[in-house]
């Protein structure tokens, strides 16, 4: 069977209706190119391309998007992952062959086909997830879906990519693309190496843990007080270390299978800034080191006041424990929501490292912590449909800087 093929309908314009080559005579099309491009796989143009669609790596029309490479053009089936593309009524018209492989479902059968009914996909707490996600009547701001992992009927794991392509910004759906990978080399890899990051975390506050309550048992009346209350601090550390990486890792899990449970509430967001500083403060840290500032007329946040205490503390202690001077947090209106920037004045982090920060097991030279805080970070703001990013601070150290979208959700 021919993998990679279109539903043979009329493709839709950008306003979500059936486009038709001899509409537009400025476009020059006649019926016999328009043929050859649809025997090729290619789906003929007629306007402009929806607002966030690039124009050259448009999957409708990716048959002839390299028509001079080698003299071959790049099919569908020609990508390395499974690739589905749905119109503006959901029918699928584009199914290529490592989709079909992926999910067992012939191209011949799935093209012309709802969407759901070709990938009838569920989350982990198996909730049907095109019912959860309503990519064409959800949220009309998105453009995208991170990567998640998500089971088929035969509980088969994949990771599934959703691109929105719309018309214009906030417009109706016009296009849906999905990506699919195999979940199970990917889950192999990272199951490993989190076993021996892990073991290598656990090793050393074990290790004196037993060492420092095997001297106290067997040396009690040979130790001064001074000596048993340096024993006894040091385990009660060690254990808080294991008890915070044993949250971290549920954290991962939670993330990683899109099982993180997100309670929203208002929140004020510079107080619950100023919160986590004086915790800081408290701790033993000076009051000059940090400085607070909210700019404008904040719009209302519906966050998870724990996810987001989470969320600014590691990115202060960050700023603390790698940075120098001060620690500055900035708290602004942004397009859409709020943006929380938290900036210090050390030696920021190198460009060419900047890709891989936010990556499980990170850490900067001096190799402190688990590497999971700024991974888990990332996973927390997504979660609320925000973004983070990090780059270079204006006193230049590094800049953290993460958005969250106001208003008030659909479901609290």
């Amino acid at each position: 069977m021919g993998s990679g093929r279109k539903a043979d309908h009329p493709a839709e314009d950008s306003g979500g209706g059936a486009a038709h080559p001899s509409d537009d005579p400025g476009q020059g099309a006649d019926p016999a190119s328009a043929e050859a491009a649809a025997a090729r796989g290619a789906s003929p143009r007629t306007g402009p391309a929806p607002w966030n669609e690039p124009p050259s790596v448009a999957l409708m029309d990716v048959a002839g998007a390299s028509a001079g490479l080698a003299g071959a053009p790049l099919h569908a089936d020609d990508l390395p992952d499974g690739v589905v593309v749905a119109d503006a009524a959901g029918r699928v018209v584009l199914f290529n062959t490592q989709a079909a492989q992926l999910t067992g479902v012939p191209t011949d059968a799935a093209l012309g086909r709802d969407y759901r009914a070709v990938l009838p996909l569920v989350g982990h707490d198996g909730q049907d997830w095109w019912e959860a996600s309503d990519p064409y009547g959800g949220a009309r701001d998105r453009v995208r879906q991170p990567e998640r992992a998500l089971f088929l009927p035969d509980e088969r794991e994949i990771l599934v990519a959703a691109r929105y392509v719309r018309a214009r910004p906030g417009g109706e759906l016009v296009r849906l693309v999905l990506t699919l990978r195999d979940a199970s080399t990917r889950a192999e890899r990272s199951r490993a190496d989190l076993v021996s990051e892990v073991a290598h975390e656990l090793r050393s506050p074990l290790t004196s843990v037993k060492g420092f309550t095997s001297t106290l048992l067997t040396k009690w009346e040979r130790l001064t007080d001074k000596q048993k209350l340096f024993m006894l601090e040091t385990v009660n550390a060690d254990a808080d270390r294991v008890t915070r990486l044993i949250h971290d890792l549920l954290d991962v899990s939670r993330i990683e299978s899109g099982r993180l449970e997100i309670r929203r509430q208002v929140v004020d967001l510079p107080g619950a800034v100023r919160r986590v500083v004086a915790g800081y403060v408290a701790a033993g840290e000076s009051e000059e080191r940090f400085r607070v500032e909210a700019r404008g007329e904040l719009p209302q946040m519906w966050i998870d006041s724990d996810k987001l205490h989470q969320i600014l503390s590691n990115l202060v202690e960050n700023g603390v424990r790698h940075g120098a001077g001060t620690v500055s947090i900035v708290i602004e209106p942004c397009e859409g929501g709020t943006a929380v920037s938290v900036r210090d004045e050390g030696q920021g982090i190198a460009p060419e490292t900047i890709p891989r920060v936010f990556r499980q097991f990170w850490r900067s030279k001096r190799r402190s912590g688990t590497g999971l805080g700024l991974f888990i970070v990332k996973g927390l703001v997504e979660a609320h449909g925000g973004t983070i990013t990090v780059g270079r601070a204006p006193s230049g150290g590094a800049e953290f800087r993460f958005t969250m979208p106001a208003g008030t959700p659909e479901f609290v």
